[in-house]
């Protein structure tokens, strides 16, 4: 039966095959491209789900302005004509030559009124038939779907033949070797000179391997989502526990600040540039009952619960043991000694003071930590270090303490190694030690704070920090 495509109408013009040849060159160019892409990230870390996503994305691409590129190059070309019969072995449908959509693409026309089915060769190729076979009829044709497909097909079909519907769906076959191939089926009903259908014809386009492209699309981009929203509430549960365990007064700038006797306090927190990373950094603030004051800065390696957790076991063993009457020094050594035996070892810096206000003497020890910045009248200098190691990096160790006289207005600063945002022990405290003139002028703790927050709060910092001011009172 002739095709109803030329009936009665005039043959389509062929494009200017120049037009055509500058949209190919312009394809390749981008595919190039985007193909350069997709090799930099196949270098990437898998365990990265957004690169992943990232590089499933790139394929999707390259795989569609292939197509791209193979429709304009059969548009500029046209159909190849078929080989002489005696060139072409018997029931063996001509190789459609490279670059062209012949092995992906095929056309059927099943006749109503004759039952006469017309496939061409591309679609024997596609659904992996012997054209000797013969073509499948439209009650033929669901065998070879998915048994999940049937109806699909089946109500495509019925709607177009019965209700003069064009089909547009997709459906997978079931190939003789049981490959699985996807196939979009685009046709429509052929009327005769009554209005009745006399036959119908498709297009149909093995599209699996951009939908296999496509589907990997969606796997990454629902593995990145999941992690995102796994990393949020890791996020959240590391800001609830770090602000359960953190004295309560800190935020953006700090309010009324907490006493003990003989010291004004006040502490700010500062996040770091990215809003994900929740540190290990700490301050504490404790009155004990004999009149003294504990006072603690640190900080631990890593972020999220797994930081925040460990910084709140050692914050309250500090706390126990400052509350049992345990030295600066030897209360080092026994963190040093958690850590080692804790199951997620790690490492941390530390520092931890005692003041008594009864004989104005500050008795310290550090592990690895800036030392306390000490101002007074209008002087600010770092306290000289007795000798301490790093948390959880040796066994064994013997932490020294020293102890120095605070006179009334003396401002002590303690800080972690991020609150400057450039992670570097030297300049840091200078920068803070350039305050030193504000600080005098300064009346109370927050004050002074407020003045660090000022000057500092803004900087570009790579990992949380904090600071802690305690004012000796006149």
């Amino acid at each position: 039966m002739p095709s109803h495509l030329f009936a009665d109408r005039p043959a389509p013009q062929p494009p200017e095959r120049e037009a055509v040849d500058a949209l190919i060159d312009r394809t390749r160019l981008l595919r190039g491209d985007v193909d350069a892409v997709r090799r930099d990230t196949s270098v990437l870390d898998d365990d990265d789900p957004r690169l992943r996503w990232r590089r499933a994305l790139c394929e999707l691409a390259v795989h569609q302005l292939d197509d791209l590129g193979e429709h304009l190059g059969q548009l500029r070309d046209g159909i190849p004509a078929p080989l002489p019969a005696e060139e072409a072995p018997a029931g063996t449908p001509p190789e459609p030559p490279t670059g062209s959509l012949l092995s992906r693409v095929g056309s059927a026309e099943w006749n109503l009124l004759t039952d006469e089915v017309s496939w061409s060769d591309e679609l024997y190729r596609i659904f992996g038939r012997e054209p000797g076979a013969g073509a499948l009829s439209l009650d033929e044709l669901p065998s070879v779907l998915l048994a999940e497909d049937q109806p699909l097909l089946t109500s495509m079909v019925t709607d177009c033949l019965v209700d003069g519907r064009p089909i547009d769906g997709e459906f997978r076959i079931l190939l003789p070797d049981g490959a699985v191939r996807t196939l979009h089926m685009m046709g429509e009903p052929v009327l005769d000179a009554d209005g009745c259908t006399a036959s119908m014809w498709a297009v149909l386009r093995d599209v699996s391997r951009l939908r296999r492209s496509q589907h990997a699309v969606g796997r990454t981009q629902d593995t990145l989502q999941r992690q995102e929203h796994m990393a949020r509430a890791e996020h959240r549960m590391a800001v609830q526990l770090q602000e359960a365990v953190l004295p309560p007064w800190h935020g953006s700038l700090p309010i009324s600040g907490r006493r003990a006797s003989g010291l004004d306090i006040a502490a700010h927190y500062a996040p770091s540039g990215s809003s994900d990373l929740v540190g290990g950094d700490w301050y504490d603030a404790l009155p004990l009952q004999d009149g003294r004051t504990l006072l603690s800065v640190g900080d631990l390696t890593g972020h999220g619960i797994p930081a925040t957790s460990a910084m709140a076991m050692l914050l309250g063993a500090l706390r126990g043991m400052a509350v049992a009457g345990v030295d600066p020094g030897a209360v080092m050594g026994h963190l040093n000694q958690l850590i080692e035996c804790s199951a997620q070892p790690a490492l941390g810096s530390a520092v931890c003071c005692r003041f008594d206000p009864a004989t104005g003497t500050l008795t310290w020890a550090q592990a690895g930590h800036p030392s306390p910045l000490l101002f007074r009248d209008g002087v600010g200098r770092p306290l000289p270090a007795p000798d301490g190691v790093l948390l959880g990096a040796a066994s064994g160790v013997t932490y020294e303490q020293e102890q120095v006289a605070l006179l009334p207005g003396d401002v002590l600063v303690l800080h972690t190694d991020g609150l400057t945002g450039l992670g570097d022990r030297g300049t840091g405290p200078d920068m803070l030690l350039e305050l030193a003139p504000r600080f005098a002028q300064a009346r109370t703790a927050q004050d002074c704070v407020r003045i660090v927050v000022e000057e500092l709060g803004s900087a570009e910092r790579l990992d949380d920090a904090c600071v802690m001011v305690a004012r000796v009172e006149d």
